[in-house]
């Protein structure tokens, strides 16, 4: 996935675009990232207006999303404007090459006025769930997830959750750390998953004490996930029932605590996976999971390739370029 496509028409969100932007577009070979050539593909080759007083050079055709590895769609500010007949062709086509396409926020329109999410699962921001049911029953709307795929169709809810998309993607294509590379430059979370809730209903102050013991059993937890950690064991640590305890945090993470622990194994898992030659049952025990067949469940249901086949393709990832003298 070196070859990135944004596809871009007049009036797409600058906030999409920026984001698409800042996790393809700067050079950070030097912290172990691959580099990117990603291009802004459109019609015509003329100046694009964006909200804000904002205009956009593209830079490609839509002819070269036939060359891209991954074409991401940016939301229209008004998601009921149409979108150009050779756009949507050219997304049709891409994905039946077996092109994953992804769409940040609002962009779910565009992939449904295409007919790609026909009988698929989508997810848009949590306030034009109803408004994209309605003018698209035939999509499977959902409205709590940030993000979900459905046959190589990626759809991201609003704003700050586009970004944990597109690090996703890094991650699925090119590893934890050169996800995490990416986002420890741009000062964000490296990893929160498709399932964490898109808000809470009930803001919890920062300085209430259930916060800050929480945030503690969840760094602690983090340091000890090796260890067979149950939700007991983490309510004890909070000085909660297991009930309570996993009522407040769900209410201040957006998921369960189960869930919250197994990402977080599997991330661990992929960075022994990259970092070191241990053998798959040694990986299991060092990420916490109880057996070896236990964990080649969840990591293949979870990044799309065993254990043993994500290592090899780490492994044959092209190396970063040497730095510059």
């Amino acid at each position: 996935m070196h070859r990135v496509a944004v596809v871009v028409q007049p009036g797409i969100r600058s906030f999409d675009l920026a984001v698409i932007t800042e996790v393809w577009g700067p050079d950070r070979s030097v912290l172990g990232v691959p580099r990117f050539e990603l291009r802004r593909c459109a019609v015509d080759a003329e100046p694009i207006a964006l909200p804000g007083g904002l205009t956009l050079a593209p830079d490609r055709g839509l002819d070269w999303l036939a060359e891209a590895d991954l074409v991401v769609v940016p939301a229209l500010a008004e998601p009921s404007d149409p979108t150009p007949g050779p756009v949507l062709a050219a997304l049709r086509e891409a994905h039946a090459r077996g092109v994953p396409v992804a769409a940040l926020c609002a962009g779910a329109f565009i992939l449904a006025e295409a007919g790609l999410l026909a009988g698929r699962r989508a997810v848009t921001h949590w306030s034009l769930a109803p408004r994209l049911a309605a003018s698209h029953p035939d999509v499977r709307v959902e409205d709590a997830p940030l993000y979900v795929e459905d046959a190589g169709l990626w759809t991201s809810a609003g704003v700050a959750s586009g970004i944990d998309l597109c690090l996703h993607l890094v991650r699925r294509a090119h590893g934890a750390e050169a996800a995490a590379a990416i986002a420890r430059s741009m000062v964000t979370g490296p990893f929160r998953t498709g399932d964490h809730a898109q808000y809470l209903d009930r803001p919890t102050p920062a300085a209430d004490r259930t916060t800050e013991a929480l945030a503690a059993v969840r760094e602690r937890a983090l340091r000890h996930l090796h260890e067979p950690l149950s939700v007991a064991a983490l309510a004890r640590w909070a000085g909660m029932s297991p009930r309570s305890f996993a009522r407040h945090f769900v209410a201040a993470t957006g998921t369960t605590p189960h869930r919250w622990l197994l990402g977080h194994r599997l991330d661990a898992a992929r960075k022994l996976l990259e970092r070191t030659d241990h053998p798959v049952p040694e990986v299991a025990r060092r990420a916490g999971f109880a057996s070896e067949v236990t964990f080649r469940q969840h990591f293949t249901s979870y990044v799309g390739l065993s254990p043993r086949a994500y290592r090899a393709a780490a492994a044959a990832a092209p190396a970063a370029p040497p730095k510059s003298r």
